[in-house]
């Protein structure tokens, strides 16, 4: 088989070439911008294609970029056809041939994993958030449909080790023993972070059956479980509404769970808070609750957006982009404890872990901050582990923070460490236990 004389590259006046006049493609401004952002970082422009006239033929949008870019020479590859013919079939057949391309989505997972760690900004490779998360869409695809999520919530009667104002550290997650309400705790939760995305699941405000346990006590810590008044309730929402605005950037979503008794509440409690109401989702838990007057079978989920600036909306982008509506389907949590029930009624029900990385994939970028006021067990920190973000969240149970540090070690193999001490939970526990054990 004779092969042709490779023809020779020329270095080519930007004037010289000349745009394809038969051209079917359209150049977005999108296209050529990244065409522009690969010789910016590369530093070259691979030859263009031509013919003997210097019409081109193939490499347009290389052309065109390097015009953006006002440089004063292009790299060409002058080729003789036969005839105007070939030659625009041959520029028809490339453009073509070249859309037909597929990628194989788990090599593709691992190379822009690869450039992420790297420090390469994936946009400009041409992808999206989307694309890089589409590894962590095919973990938790298979929860949604599966059996109910177990998690043990802990025994009432059981010593916590956390102490309030405790913040622990888990790799990239940081979990705090503290108030909501209290701008102090965000302060020490977040120094001079701020939350890229919120996901909170403040208590209910329903009443506890006979309000206290069988043996008179009520743990002091409790709040929001039916002792305040729809005005009491509104406040408490707002103060804490207004800390997740102030410690979030602008245009960060803001997910707050509720149920259907309290919708009046959160919105007043939101309204002038939050800088726009985005949308109200139904949480469809696949199984009725317990009741008389129509079994409760879901629970809502509002989302607001804090402040003015643009938020970030991944659904519906890039080859993996995925179809999302208002109504979320999701198996309900098996939730056991040992102990009494009417203690720890104030928490609401425990969200599953797919529901909550499904938002984060939604509304948040790779290694961005996951806010949670109301931690309770932990859920959202184990999801923001699960879609590859920071997690930090804030609990003002002990017990509670106990539970969502226990969990977290379970997922990510990491022992928490106490902030400004550096000793392991285990160490801290063994410390404190031996201390009240000698009280």
């Amino acid at each position: 088989m004779k092969l042709p004389n490779h023809p020779q590259i020329e270095i080519a006046p930007i004037s010289l070439p000349k745009r394809n006049p038969n051209g079917t493609i359209v150049f977005t401004d999108k296209l050529v911008e990244l065409r522009a952002q690969m010789i910016r970082r590369h530093g070259f422009i691979p030859p263009i294609l031509v013919s003997d006239d210097y019409t081109i033929v193939a490499g347009e949008d290389w052309y065109l970029a390097a015009l953006k870019l006002n440089k004063a020479e292009v790299p060409v590859l002058r080729e003789s056809f036969a005839s105007d013919e070939l030659r625009r079939a041959y520029s028809l057949a490339d453009a073509k041939i070249s859309s037909l391309t597929e990628f194989d989505q788990d090599a593709l997972s691992v190379e822009l994993e690869f450039f992420f760690e790297a420090g390469f900004d994936i946009t400009e490779l041409g992808f999206s958030t989307a694309d890089l998360d589409f590894s962590v869409v095919e973990e938790v695809e298979p929860d949604k449909a599966g059996k109910a999520e177990e998690v043990e919530l802990p025994d009432p009667d059981q010593i916590a080790v956390t102490r309030p104002r405790d913040l622990w550290l888990i790799g990239p997650h940081k979990a705090y023993c503290g108030d909501a309400r209290d701008s102090a705790s965000w302060d020490t939760l977040l120094a001079s972070e701020r939350a890229d995305i919120v996901f909170g699941d403040a208590p209910y405000n329903v009443p506890i059956n006979g309000h206290v346990s069988g043996t008179g006590r009520h743990r002091e810590f409790a709040f929001a479980s039916g002792e305040m008044s729809p005005a009491e309730f509104t406040h408490f929402l707002r103060s804490v509404f207004k800390n997740c605005v102030r410690f979030s950037r602008s245009g960060s979503i803001h997910y707050q769970c509720i149920d259907w008794r309290h919708i009046r509440e959160i919105l007043d409690a939101a309204d002038g808070v939050y800088g726009e109401f985005k949308q109200l989702l139904v949480w469809d838990k696949g199984t009725g609750g317990m009741g008389t007057f129509y079994r409760s079978r879901h629970e809502l989920v509002l989302a607001f957006k804090s402040g003015k600036a643009k938020h970030v909306n991944n659904f519906g982008l890039g080859e993996t982009g995925r179809y999302r509506t208002n109504v979320i389907e999701y198996p309900g949590c098996n939730t056991f404890r040992k102990g009494r029930e009417a203690d720890l009624a104030a928490h609401s029900t425990v969200k599953p872990t797919a529901m909550v990385v499904d938002f984060l994939l939604d509304c948040s970028n790779r290694g961005d901050l996951v806010v949670d006021p109301f931690l309770g067990s932990g859920t959202t920190l184990i999801a923001a582990h699960k879609a590859k973000r920071r997690g930090a969240g804030m609990e003002i149970d002990p017990l509670y923070v106990d539970t969502a540090l226990k969990r977290l070690q379970g997922v990510t193999g990491i022992e928490p460490v106490l902030a400004g001490d550096g000793r392991t939970f285990s160490e801290i526990a063994a410390e404190r236990l031996s201390e009240r054990e000698e009280d």
